[in-house]
């Protein structure tokens, strides 16, 4: 059974979904520069960085708990011809495994569950690349500052930044880029 935060997202998907069609976030663009290999989005939404990373390489699984959220963005993977392994799951009931030592790239955009952050990092490639960026604030589903800089201090930081990401004007947000070490100590 869905719960009801998840029953509102597809509420959300299915009465706009015009609005899920926006580009990939800036910071994904950039990161993903590197050499095109596996990538996870968890909490990927309709897609918007799935399609992109799919449109330039990437092999991509696009993992969201909206059933809605998932249709749309199969639907927009056939239209633009692209192949994401797109599956539904609810990542707080722990539906989703990530496979150690799996991926290049993993995505973590506007979504902010704690304790994925060590089950993402493992499944992390040693000289892989996690992005991370989450909303700034009190409450729940806000870090606090400096809050997602201490997930990584055992990794390689190679992009940290607090406060307006130019996407979102409103709300300051918590952004990471950060490289998982070939030798953890």
């Amino acid at each position: 059974m869905q719960s009801s935060g998840l029953l509102e997202w597809d509420e959300r998907h299915r009465a706009a979904p015009e609005r899920d069609d926006a580009a990939p976030l800036p910071l994904v663009v950039e990161t993903s520069k590197m050499k095109p290999g596996r990538a996870l989005d968890l909490a990927c939404g309709a897609g918007r960085n799935a399609l992109w990373l799919a449109e330039h390489g990437w092999s991509v699984t696009a993992v969201d708990g909206s059933p809605a959220a998932i249709e749309l963005l199969r639907k927009r993977a056939v239209e633009r011809g692209v192949n994401v392994d797109a599956q539904v799951a609810d990542l707080e009931k722990d539906e989703y495994a990530i496979e150690p030592s799996h991926w290049d790239l993993v995505v973590i955009s506007y979504y902010l569950q704690r304790g994925l952050f060590e089950p993402a990092k493992r499944g992390v490639v040693p000289g892989g690349v996690l992005v991370s960026i989450a909303l700034l604030g009190e409450g729940r589903f806000s870090l606090r500052p400096s809050e997602l800089r201490g997930f990584f201090s055992d990794w390689e930081i190679l992009h940290d930044h607090e406060g307006n990401p130019g996407e979102s004007p409103h709300r300051a947000v918590a952004e990471i880029v950060a490289r998982r070490p070939f030798k953890l100590n």
